[in-house]
């Protein structure tokens, strides 16, 4: 296994743990806790009884966020699990670049924002979804630079293309 395929295979498994992590963390209800009980994007959980949270901006804009954070990074994983079995480079890897780091951008506004606005709430404490969440963040960004760095094209990379030609060969003397 040369270098590139080991980026290539680290990389994706960065991009699968990111999509889990990010998943989870949307899907869950156990983004704060409070006494008495636990919320997350969707709904709230008071004394065993669940119930669905009101719209508010700030918590429409932090789910719309996850979800298409979510959404970027499983079609990031299959784009790079289709580039990892077909030997493929070209435009298709620089699309999974951009979509992880798009992915990882959305999942920072998302967390940034629902951070601001519960961090100071009296007895309020953040959760394991809500830490998934900013645990997906860097694997996100780190997956990204690892399809960034099993690209082949040099001449996207700025370097010259490697001389395939041998060395001349020379004619033998007269004897």
């Amino acid at each position: 296994m040369g270098v590139k395929r080991s980026l290539q295979t680290g990389g994706s498994l960065l991009n699968l743990l990111t999509s889990v992590l990010t998943v989870l963390s949307t899907a869950t209800n156990y983004w704060i806790r409070h006494p008495g009980g636990h919320s997350g994007l969707w709904q709230e959980c008071a004394h065993g009884v669940c119930s669905n949270i009101p719209c508010q901006n700030t918590l429409a804009m932090t789910s719309a966020c996850m979800v298409l954070a979510a959404t970027f990074s499983i079609i990031s994983l299959g784009m790079g699990m289709r580039i990892w079995y077909q030997e493929g480079e070209s435009l298709r890897s620089q699309n999974t670049i951009v979509l992880l780091f798009l992915s990882g951008l959305l999942l920072m506004i998302a967390l940034a924002g629902y951070t601001a606005k519960n961090a100071w709430k009296k007895e309020v404490f953040f959760s394991w979804s809500y830490f998934f969440g900013w645990l997906a963040l860097p694997f996100s960004f780190l997956a990204g630079n690892q399809n960034r760095e099993k690209g082949g094209d040099y001449p996207s990379r700025g370097l010259p293309a490697p001389e395939t030609s041998q060395s001349p060969v020379l004619p033998e003397k007269p004897t």
